[in-house]
């Protein structure tokens, strides 16, 4: 199967779409009754005047959300290929994706930070652009906005603000305009949320909505303890990766070392932001999935040993099938 993915062909899309169904099919015996889908923060329910957390069926909403998986394993291949951060054009970071997406249950149905990843992508799009750009301040101020309605969308998303400034130091030399035109970005759409908020009278609950980012970092996390067998492989795979980078870093590019430190940072900050949530869901996770998928690409392409990452990719898919089936 790796080795199908490591070559760019498009027929491999269809494979793809069989993937992405087998590491869904499992859930769809076990789905509830009802699935809400909350995709905007309660500071900003008031933008979204209708009544939508029902609205969709289950079947319909994984379903949906299966199709915005894989038009973002598409989106994300094509930047990896595009800025040629592998070092040769392939399919593998669509297959990571998708198969990483069907990792747990709550990944598998529409979220707020499923919608976030279309952001995020688009982000790393204008991130990787920055090293090549002569003039980065209108980049950047898209950035900032970026960020602001993930935000808007997803809070926990208000820290990849910190990714503008980690590629800025990474890509470009210093320039306080650059970083003073991503708070103006961000500052500008939460300008016109406070011009909302004053026309229904309630800007005095304006200064409410950072609050969250004063909640202590959680002493523990209750997660189901099946989770963490789906984790080790997971694990292994990013451990090896890091190896393998580490004996090819300085044999790479500038460019491409510097745009693998931001991933990495990347799925830093999105990895420990879920603590910004008073209540902890898996489904934050998702951020990590893109900077997550790039590594393991990377592992995947460069292996030499085909019985042992064909074996490893194998033990990773069934076990998402597997733990579907069986409701723990």
């Amino acid at each position: 199967m790796i080795n199908l993915f490591r070559t760019f062909n498009p027929f491999n899309a269809l494979w793809l779409v069989i993937i992405l169904f087998l590491s869904r099919v499992g859930y769809l015996f076990h789905v509830p009754d009802k699935l809400e889908f909350i995709f905007v923060e309660p500071f900003a329910r008031l933008l979204v005047p209708v009544a939508y957390e029902y609205a969709l069926s289950p079947v319909l909403n994984i379903f949906l959300a299966a199709v915005l998986v894989f038009i973002q394993a598409l989106l994300l291949n094509y930047l990896i290929n595009f800025h040629n951060l592998l070092g040769k054009p392939t399919f593998l970071p669509a297959l990571m994706y998708v198969t990483l997406s069907g990792l747990f249950a709550p990944f598998l149905i529409l979220s707020a930070p499923l919608i976030c990843n279309f952001l995020l992508i688009w982000m790393l799009f204008k991130l990787f652009s920055l090293y090549k750009g002569e003039d980065a301040k209108s980049t950047v101020y898209d950035l900032g906005m970026i960020v602001a309605l993930g935000s808007l969308i997803y809070f926990p998303f208000i820290y990849l603000f910190l990714s503008i400034w980690i590629a800025l130091v990474l890509f470009k030399p210093f320039n306080w305009r650059e970083w003073v035109a991503g708070i103006l970005g961000y500052a500008t759409v939460f300008f016109f949320l406070a011009v909302f908020y004053y026309l229904n009278d309630r800007i005095k609950n304006f200064g409410n909505i950072w609050l969250p980012l004063g909640t202590k970092f959680p002493d523990h996390i209750s997660i189901n303890s099946y989770n963490y067998l789906l984790l080790i492989p997971v694990i292994m795979i990013l451990v090896l990766c890091f190896f393998k980078l580490q004996q090819n870093f300085f044999k790479s590019y500038v460019q491409t070392r510097k745009s693998f430190q931001l991933l990495f940072l990347i799925f830093l900050i999105t990895a420990f932001s879920f603590y910004v949530n008073a209540a902890f869901h898996l489904n934050h996770f998702l951020l990590c999935l893109a900077p997550v998928a790039v590594f393991f690409a990377y592992y995947f392409l460069y292996s030499t040993r085909k019985w042992f990452y064909e074996s490893l990719f194998l033990l990773l898919l069934i076990s998402i099938i597997c733990f579907q089936f069986n409701k723990f």
